[in-house]
């Protein structure tokens, strides 16, 4: 009975790793412009992106003999993609184990956002003093796609459009070192509403929220499109806190 238990979790294991195997496989086709980088750089971008979007989700371990057979490539140069993870604070070395994917800490997660909310309401008063009509329709065209998409319970979808739209904000205020400073910090934020999506309320309020935004920044009042923004990401904030909270229970 005991081999027969051991026999069948060996199968679930497998079968866990194939598929896994097959969404990582899916996950590299849908990257642009891998060829262009060296392997090191290749592997860091495929492993980070797979991270943030919980194709490797928190606790997952990774061996580098598994990940240098599905990325065809060796072993050295995952290593020096997961060494370079690890310095960043997104993957942790267990010895004899191999490499596992950090937690989402609600502590660290607070704090990114605090930083977040100040930076973006930045962004979105330096956006609003130069954004011009084809950019505004361009946000609305997401906030469209985003309803449909919660029309359709797409959700994961929906949240591909959520971090679009705050990128695009971003982008538009022109502001290079502003933006470098954001984007260290997006793949954390986006994996967290990621993670906890289908423990929040249906993002009905964001939408909402977004269509404020853009309002504000068609008008060029600079202070109200920043005072959105920040009670927009304060909220956004309290919720994926209290859905982590949900989930450890």
């Amino acid at each position: 009975m005991k081999m027969n238990n051991e026999m069948d979790n060996e199968q679930e294991v497998t079968m866990i790793q194939t598929e896994m195997a097959k969404e990582l496989e899916s996950h590299i086709s849908n990257l642009e412009g891998l060829e262009q980088q060296r392997l090191p750089q290749r592997a860091y971008t495929i492993i980070r992106l797979a991270i943030r979007d919980l194709i490797l989700p928190p606790g997952k371990t990774i061996l580098e003999r598994e990940m240098s057979e599905i990325l065809e490539m060796s072993r050295t140069p995952v290593r020096e993609a997961l060494v370079r993870l690890e310095i960043e604070g997104v993957v942790r070395l267990i010895p004899r184990k191999g490499f596992i994917v950090k937690p989402i800490e609600k502590e660290d997660l607070k704090e990114v956002y605090e930083i977040v909310e100040t930076l973006e309401g930045l962004a979105i008063e330096l956006a609003t003093k130069s954004i011009d009509e084809s950019e505004i329709k361009l946000l609305e065209s997401i906030i469209t796609k985003q309803e449909e998409a919660l029309d359709l319970g797409d959700l994961k979808q929906w949240a591909v459009l959520d971090n679009h739209f705050h990128a695009l904000t971003i982008k538009f205020a022109n502001n290079k070192r502003l933006s470098a400073i954001i984007d260290s910090y997006s793949d954390q934020t986006y994996r967290a509403r990621l993670y906890t999506i289908k423990h929040r309320p249906i993002p009905l309020r964001s939408i909402v929220e977004h269509k404020a935004i853009v309002k504000c920044m068609e008008a060029k009042d600079e202070n109200a499109a920043r005072i959105v923004m920040q009670s927009h990401r304060n909220r956004a904030r309290q919720e994926i806190l209290s859905a982590l909270d949900k989930i450890e229970e």
